[in-house]
């Protein structure tokens, strides 16, 4: 692969700016929204649209679920309450398998029929709807003609309704995973079924061509990251076993002029990758900003700056961990860490616990990675804005 070149500073900086991280003048898109009315949806709409996703995740222990800390890193006065109902009848979202179970918007429905023809066999629910087709049929016909129904209605060890099948949970997920239900809201984690054909509007349900739905995916996913590897586009969509499909929708992109080949200059490394022609200008001027003036802020461990650990050390030289799998004695930084991004770099790590009953927010443990006052007042002045966009009285 030939083409164009960046180092390390500029890629980083690129990605703050495409991930919404650096200031409004070089990413386009908006740090405040006031509440939860209109105007800050629009808001929340930009930087999902940006992404194209927004994962989602049970974990509240800091005192908002992943989804929400997305967006409250990146939107000062956003009510921490609306990302909780983001997805509602009419929301431009809708809730798939995306880089895993995620918002997003509703005009990549198409991109993912070939995720829903593979997914009639999910690795998770197996072969549900062949071995249980009489149910499979049964939830269909229910929500056809009694409407839509909670995941809660599904739970019950076996009452003799069709609903209390200890098996209903499993076979209605997987009705939704090949589409032929879908997601109408969520409320706290607690989502509603319907048919498809009454959640997602007419014109997005057809499906595109493999090629042009890994193109489609492929851009978007560059326009979130900035510059990145192949790898990375791919798993920003969990794309498998389809090396030589992404090879030429890539290849294809380049001939349309909307992707360009683009190594990293790492030290003694090159890394081949790829940039839309737009980023790569926006890399240039990059170069001569000072970006240690925004606020700091505490950003999720699934923020999409984070999941790609390599892409992490790369660019931040930043080791992300993610330790809540370990037990607790084989935990070196704490069981659900925010690093915390001051300027262009990523200077600590904070393990938080939410007392909401009491109104306080704990800070279990602060880690850093760099030392002296600056390290330390950004750690602060972050936790106090994380603090405040919660309604909590900061304690430890």
């Amino acid at each position: 692969m030939s083409g164009e070149a960046l180092d390390v500073r500029r890629a980083r900086r690129l990605a703050l700016a495409r991930a919404g991280l650096l200031g409004r003048r070089w990413s386009g898109l908006p740090e405040r929204a006031r509440g939860r009315g209109s105007t800050a949806r629009e808001a929340v709409h930009q930087i999902v649209d940006r992404f194209g996703y927004l994962q989602l995740d049970t974990v509240s222990v800091a005192g908002a679920r992943s989804h929400a800390l997305v967006l409250l890193s990146r939107l000062r006065g956003l009510d921490a309450d609306l990302p909780e109902k983001l997805l509602q009848p009419g929301c431009p979202y809708f809730e798939y398998w995306g880089h895993e179970a995620s918002w997003m918007p509703l005009e990549l429905y198409p991109a993912f029929g070939f995720r829903r023809r593979a997914y009639r066999h999910h690795r998770w629910f197996g072969r549900a709807l062949d071995e249980q087709p009489a149910l499979a049929d049964e939830i269909l016909r229910r929500t056809r003609d009694e409407g839509p129904f909670r995941s809660a209605d599904l739970e019950g060890s076996g009452s003799g309704s069709w609903w209390g099948w200890k098996d209903s949970k499993r076979v209605a997920a997987a009705l939704w995973s090949c589409g032929e239900l879908a997601i109408r809201a969520r409320d706290r984690f607690q989502r509603t079924f319907d048919l498809t054909e009454r959640v997602i509007p007419e014109q997005q349900r057809g499906d595109l061509p493999l090629e042009e739905a890994l193109c489609e995916l492929l851009l978007r996913a560059a326009s979130g990251h900035g510059w990145a590897t192949t790898g990375t586009l791919a798993a920003t969509w969990r794309l498998v076993n389809l090396r030589p499909e992404i090879a030429r929708a890539l290849q294809r992109l380049v001939e349309e002029g909307r992707l360009i080949a683009c190594r990293l200059d790492a030290g003694e490394r090159r890394i081949d990758g790829w940039i839309r022609p737009e980023d790569l200008e926006l890399a240039d001027a990059l170069r001569r900003i000072r970006p240690a003036g925004r606020e700091p802020v505490l950003l999720s461990p699934f923020d999409p700056v984070l999941w790609d650990r390599e892409r992490v050390r790369l660019l931040f030289g930043f080791d992300q961990v993610l330790e809540i799998f370990k037990p607790a004695e084989q935990r070196v930084h704490g069981y659900f860490c925010l690093p915390v991004l001051a300027g262009e770099r990523l200077v600590a790590r904070v393990d938080l616990k939410a007392h909401r009953p009491e109104g306080r927010l704990e800070v279990l443990a602060a880690h850093y990675e760099e030392r002296g006052a600056a390290a330390r007042d950004a750690v602060a002045s972050a936790l106090r804005r994380h603090a405040e966009s919660l309604d909590l009285r900061l304690d430890g």
